[in-house]
């Protein structure tokens, strides 16, 4: 009778320990998926900077020596009669092109996508769920 008894009482802890084992495998697997999101989100940020700087510097290249030459040419046409006009000018338009190109970029830096946004959804559905369970 004693062994039926201790066979009783162990069934109830290893159904116990399974449960907690499913519990915490189940945990970890959450736990593995949100860090997988997480890295695929650095992931994508990271690709979005570097398109965004590679883009950017080509377009500065290219623009500053299209400026350059076209400036060169605006002076040689007039210089006979009005080239430090012509080279004000041009120095103006640079100057205004120069501060509104800096305006749209601090404009773009301040509406760039909330980081980690996936993420943290999830993590809040699960801290919900979590919740709703207890």
């Amino acid at each position: 009778m004693s062994d039926s008894g201790a066979g009783r009482r162990a069934a109830p802890d290893e159904g116990l320990m399974a449960s907690l084992r499913r519990l915490l495998a189940t945990l970890l697997e959450s736990l593995r998926t949100r860090l997988q999101i997480l890295a695929v989100e650095c992931e994508e940020e990271r690709e979005r900077l570097r398109e965004i700087v590679l883009y950017g510097v080509a377009s500065l290249f290219f623009l500053a020596l299209g400026f350059v030459l076209l400036s060169l040419l605006l002076i040689a046409l007039f210089w006979d009669s009005h080239r430090l006009t012509v080279i004000a000018v041009l120095a103006a338009v640079y100057l205004v092109a120069g501060g509104a190109a800096a305006a749209v970029v601090r404009a773009k830096a301040r509406n760039r996508p909330a980081m980690f946004s996936a993420t943290l959804a999830e993590l809040a559905d699960d801290y919900r769920r979590l919740r709703e369970g207890l």
